[in-house]
């Protein structure tokens, strides 16, 4: 019991932290719970944990101001809960870094099945933690400063990434030559909520393609691999 995953769940509500927290640990998960950030704080300061659960609607400091000060330090997967239903709101809490995001009134067999899946990706790729990545990376007369964010062509060229196609971009560079799924990718590129965006990687690509690809439609850079996922061929050179 002892090595099975940690889970940290902050919810303000009493009865739904029970009710999650009594499932979790009757599926072997580890489960501490908390009502707000500051209990969730004192849990990150003695324990170390390998999926947060937070609820978006907490007293005191909200659950996305709490997954962006976890993503700041942390790569543990999070799974944000919350009573919202626009894809404004979803779409934020992605870009501030959660792997999956699920409404209320929730499914538990939906969540107990989204906690095994972003668990599972999380152990299948090892991400390259950001205090040991290179400043900048050089790949087939390409250019990418990862302080700066800016991608630059041979000739000194400035070509403009959104932030998902810079993550992208990252995570191919971190894995030359090796196959990534789809899911893998969406877990690398922190925008995994797969069940809600199953086609946002095949977009992510096809833009990508692009902008760094000399004909997009016969790519040599990034390859598709028939039911594998994509491949990123080019040597990178880190500096």
């Amino acid at each position: 019991m002892e090595q099975s995953p940690h889970i940290v769940f902050v919810e303000d509500d009493a009865d739904i932290r029970s009710l999650v927290a009594d499932l979790l640990r009757q599926n072997g998960y580890r489960v501490s719970v908390a009502r707000d950030g500051r209990e969730l704080d004192r849990i990150l300061a003695v324990s170390r944990i390998d999926l947060a659960i937070l609820d978006i609607m907490l007293p005191r400091e909200d659950g996305l101001s709490l997954c962006r000060r976890i993503r700041a330090e942390s790569n543990v997967p999070i799974i944000m809960l919350t009573a919202r239903g626009s894809e404004v709101d979803r779409v934020v809490g992605l870009e501030m870094g959660a792997d999956d995001y699920l409404t209320k009134p929730f499914s538990t067999h939906e969540l107990l099945a989204r906690t095994r899946a972003v668990l599972r990706r999380a152990q299948i790729v090892v991400r390259t933690p950001r205090e040991h990545r290179p400043s900048q990376l050089s790949f087939s007369g390409w250019h990418l400063d990862l302080g700066a964010r800016r991608l630059q062509s041979a000739d000194g060229a400035t070509v403009p990434l959104t932030s998902g196609e810079f993550e992208l971009l990252v995570a191919f560079c971190e894995h030359p030559g090796r196959v990534l799924t789809r899911d893998q990718l969406l877990d690398l590129t922190r925008g995994r909520a797969a069940a809600l965006f199953d086609r946002s990687i095949d977009i992510q690509v096809s833009r990508l393609r692009r902008k760094i690809e000399d004909n997009p439609k016969d790519p040599v850079i990034i390859q598709t691999v028939r039911a594998g996922g994509y491949i990123f061929t080019p040597e990178v050179i880190p500096s």
